[in-house]
């Protein structure tokens, strides 16, 4: 019985495991199947594929192990619960019913789900829940008018672009990393990214941001220095000084600081070395002991302000820096308990050419706490670079350089910067930006085992912009990269390091959402790389590179060349550090508004005037809402104050008579300031004879010309250079070869005669410039509007009888603005209307602008509207060479630009414009002799047209001639 009994339960258990065996066959073919053909609309992963699998049967559990690939792509509640539904419909019985756990890159794909967009339970190991920074930031503006309560106040971000030009070892030779591609190189075109939008909004929230490159395009640079300063263009006459007060004087540290001993470096040479600083001991009251730092400015110009100091062992924290400079007086706070022996910077501000009594800056002695105030040097502009390889420097500016120069001038150590004892400057200068940031981290919270300099920064990212092409036109799209195989897992503060891949996560969403949304295509989110590079490894804190997109691809330049991409990506950028940040910490953000817009001026009651504007909705981002206003005024060719807080979108300023005013507005809210709105002016005469209205109807922002045929792609510089944001930093040169059938090889090869140009664009300052020349003739009080002011009927033109109405470059181009949800046409419908009814009733005009022929000339309508009311018709774009236009007319000869050039934006191929009778010429272009400029002198009213923008004529001496000339035949009594 009992053998009869073994035999039956051998066969029991024989037939079980042989029941397991075909289970887990099934199992692992269709698994295989799965991960083969698994495929997600958001991002290309590559062939995912099974690795292993483990059934606990007794458990009831499965366990699956995937390659890499799977985790690439980004995992949300939704799709993971999607993953394991369809698991558990494929999968066979018993195993469909068990409890399934994915594991894709050494961790489960619930795992993998960002802390930001979780439902339920977070993974503190990867929060920043027990890290906080317990001191003052390192820079505080006290003269800010508003508080930042939901945004980044007191955080500190480090973020670089690309690489920077370097010297090449082996070729000896200094030179770009990546080749020039469609008018740009990758050093170059990042920088226009961070430079002009992401770094600005940061700051707006509240954030000190780092840059590891020179972040100042001011090619000039002063240094003032208690140890003296080197003779020569800039600082010759710059002076410093330390006055004492009856309880404490200035005395010498014992410890070296920064002095600059000569004009060009040898690689280990640190200026910080080599010279002395001072320090005094700090009281609680006012204006007692103090350094002062004289420039002797070398040309007029916006100037990054940075200062130095020694951190010593009773240092304070709220050291107390003045900054005077042509807007007024600016105050700082610095800790000087971190971030010793190096450049801090304040911000940046414009300064008059020359030594002047309110352009300096001073270091009080004053301090709520008992301690010591350290003074070394101060530093005007981002200068040349000045680190000589291979016998000689790069002969760019500093901002074009790789982060190992600018280290060096930082003050950096050698162990830094030079790990490769100067035999390969390019390795140097990829692991240098995150040894930089971390040098300065050290000792902080975010970083303390290692030796450093206490700043707290909490982050890093890196933009770069290499991802190869498409021969199909198709976007290659955004990829990210973080490192977490290294440390035992874990950053220098014991957080989990997939803190670094939520951040990835988060950018990568954010550029993603934002992109389709605002230009309405199907932008790529590519893959999420786990790998082991230095700028993603090194870093003591959760650290990305993002590769927005590639500029060796058309379809991607496309959008990248244009100023509203840029705008775009910036935001969405701050927009996912915002949360990353405000996450990490638990704490709730609003995200700072957009810009205002219908900003108009109106003369008040007697010595007032009235501004207006309104505040914008981001459809992308209920919390931007502004809540309350700056306004920012400038006193004639002076800069901008610290702006007066305002709670209703219109404000009334009082004006002195004879003064040219200027204004321009941003909105805030608890998470910061948004961008400035255009700048207006505006003046009092104190004879006034008549009254001018400008409209400001040059908005325009865009990318360089494009060529799209089956044969051809790219850009034509030659044809339209595109109108930047501000400066464009980003161009080198102009493209070479536009045949596709070399795309991957020699499409896009470009030039390098704009490099370390910084290109004039829309500066949003042109009333100004009009207003000037209006203020010249001593007859005319002036205001100004925006054109969506006056299109949306907020300002009345026939209160005015002259409208200058500023056209500049503005005109409709669906090329170079590939959002196709921007206008820039140069009469609008509504325009149209409100002109027609303003010279109907006797109002005057002056329009000038350099496509007011061109963009009216494709429908019949637009033709008559020109021909039939300012009376003039298009003839041609004027097509000459060299550096300027010439134009007679009104008895003068002028220029205007025609290339770009650092000076005003270039006007490349203005119109010609032909009189309609009874019209007549007044102007000419030198080229061919034909017309640039029309009179009309009507029964009602009065039209002056200039094919050319006002503003773009060289010389202001021309430009105040002409218009008084103009102002004279508009301003005539009607007969």
């Amino acid at each position: 019985m009992k053998k009869l009994y073994s035999a039956l339960l051998s066969l029991l258990i024989g037939t079980a495991t042989l029941t397991a065996q075909e289970v887990e066959q099934n199992v692992e073919e269709r698994l295989e199947n799965f991960f083969n053909e698994y495929t997600t609309n958001t991002v290309d992963i590559g062939t995912c594929k099974l690795d292993s699998f483990h059934i606990d049967f007794r458990k009831k559990k499965l366990s699956v192990y995937v390659n890499e690939r799977f985790a690439y792509q980004p995992f949300r509640q939704e799709n993971v619960d999607a993953i394991y539904r369809h698991l558990g419909q494929i999968l066979p019985g018993p195993v469909n019913y068990f409890g399934i756990t994915l594991f894709a890159g050494g961790r489960s794909i619930d795992e993998l789900i960002p802390n930001l967009y979780r439902r339920g339970k977070k993974d503190k190991d990867r929060l920043f829940d027990n890290l906080e920074n317990k001191g003052a930031p390192w820079v505080t503006c006290v003269s800010r008018p508003y508080e930042i309560t939901r945004g980044l106040e007191g955080r500190h971000i480090a973020l670089w672009q690309s690489h920077g030009q370097y010297y090449i070892n082996n070729h000896d030779k200094w030179g770009w990393q990546r080749p020039r591609l469609f008018c740009t190189s990758e050093d170059q075109f990042t920088q226009s990214f961070l430079l002009p939008y992401l770094i600005p909004m940061l700051e707006n929230a509240g954030a000190n941001v780092f840059t590891p490159r020179e972040r100042d395009t001011q090619k000039q640079e002063v240094i003032v220095d208690n140890d003296g300063t080197l003779s020569g263009k800039g600082g010759k006459g710059s002076l410093y000084l330390d006055v004492k007060s009856r309880k404490a004087r200035w005395e010498q540290t014992g410890l070296p600081g920064f002095a600059q001993r000569k004009r060009v470096y040898q690689d280990g040479e640190n200026p910080f070395l080599t010279g002395t600083a001072r320090f005094a001991k700090t009281e609680k009251k006012k204006d007692k002991a103090f350094a002062e730092w004289v420039p002797d400015i070398p040309e007029t110009g916006e100037y990054a302000v940075y200062v130095s100091y020694q951190t010593l062992p009773n240092s304070v924290s709220d050291a107390k820096y003045l900054v005077f400079h042509a807007g007024g007086v600016t105050e700082f706070k610095v800790n000087q308990r971190i971030g010793g022996g190096t450049w801090v910077y304040l911000g940046t501000f414009t300064f008059d050419k020359g030594k002047n009594d309110y352009s300096m800056v001073i270091l009080s002695n004053e301090s709520k706490e008992k301690g010591v105030v350290c003074a070394d040097a101060v530093r005007f502009g981002g200068g040349m670079g000045n680190i000589a390889r291979g016998g000689k420097t790069s002969g760019l500016p500093r901002y074009l350089e790789g982060a190992r120069y600018s280290a060096q001038w930082a003050g950096m150590p050698y162990s830094v910067y030079g790990g490769y004892e100067g035999k390969n400057d390019m390795n140097d200068d990829i692991n240098v930006r995150s040894r930089t940031v971390n040098y300065l981290a050290g000792k902080s919270v975010f970083n303390p085992a290692e030796d450093g300099l206490g700043v707290p920064f909490e982050m890093s990212m890196a933009l770069h912009s290499d991802a190869g092409f498409s021969k199909e036109d198709a976007i290659i799209g955004s990829l990210g990269i973080y490192t977490t195989d290294f440390n035992d897992g874990r950053l220098n503060a014991g957080t989990d390091r997939y803190a670094s891949r939520d951040l990835s996560d988060i950018l990568l969403t954010q550029l993603q959402q934002d992109i389709r949304a605002t230009f309405n295509i199907d932008w790529t989110r590519r893959s999420m790389w786990d790998r082991n590079y230095s700028e993603t490894r090194l870093p003591a804190v959760p650290s990305t590179i993002v590769e927005l997109l590639s500029h060796q691809n058309f379809a991607d330049m496309r959008l990248g060349h244009d100023p509203n991409f840029k705008f775009t990506v910036g935001r969405a950028l701050y927009k996912a550090i915002l949360r990353y940040i405000c996450n990490q910490h638990g704490k709730d953000y609003t995200v700072q508004p957009l810009p205002v817009s219908h900003f108009a001026l109106r003369f008040g009651k007697k010595n007032t005037l009235e501004l207006s504007w309104e505040g914008e909705d981001d459809p992308l981002e209920p919390t931007a809402k502004p809540r309350e206003y700056i306004v920012y005024t400038r006193i004639g060719h002076g800069g901008f104050d610290n702006g007066v807080r305002v709670s209703s979108p219109s404000h009334t300023v009082k004006i002195e008579p004879g003064i040219v005013y200027s204004f321009k507005v941003t909105a805030i809210n608890r998470g910061g300031e948004s961008f400035p709105s255009e700048i207006l002016a505006a003046y009092k005469a104190k004879h006034e004879q008549g009254r001018v209205l400008i409209v400001n109807g040059f908005d325009r922002i865009s990318g360089p010309a494009v060529i799209d045929t089956p044969q051809a792609a790219g850009f034509d510089l030659a044809q339209d250079p595109g109108v930047p944001y501000l400066y464009d930093i980003s161009l080198c040169g102009s493209q070479q070869n536009f045949n596709r059938k070399a795309a991957g090889r020699q499409l896009g090869d470009s030039g390098n005669e704009y490099e370390g140009m910084k290109i004039a664009g829309n500066t949003f300052d042109y009333p100004f410039i009009h207003g000037k020349a209006i203020q010249a003739t001593g007859k005319y009080s002036f205001v100004s509007c925006s054109d969506e002011a006056l299109e949306s009927g907020t300002i009345s033109p026939e209160d005015y009888p002259i409208m200058d109405y500023i056209l500049g470059l503005e005109k409709t181009d669906n090329s170079s603005n590939p959002s196709r949800n921007i206008y820039y046409k140069t009469f609008s419908s509504p325009m149209q209307r409100v002109l027609t009814a303003y010279c109907l009733s006797g109002g005057n005009l002056l329009v000038s602008g350099a496509y007011v022929g061109s963009d009216m000339s494709t429908s019949q309508g637009d033709r008559e509207f020109t021909r039939n009311l300012l009376k003039y018709g298009y003839g041609n774009s004027l097509q000459t060479t060299g550096n300027d236009i010439r134009v007679q007319g009104l008895g003068r000869t002028f220029s205007i630009p025609r290339l770009p050039n650092e000076q005003a934006y270039p006007v490349t191929a203005p119109d010609c414009i032909l009189p309609v009778p009874p019209a007549f010429p007044v102007m000419t272009y030198s080229t061919g002799n034909v017309s640039a400029a029309t009179a009309y002198q009507g029964k009602d009213y009065r039209t002056f047209v200039m094919g050319f923008p006002f503003e773009s004529i060289e010389e202001e001496a021309d430009r105040n001639a002409i218009m008084a000339s103009i102002l004279q035949f508009l301003g005539e009594r009607k007969k």
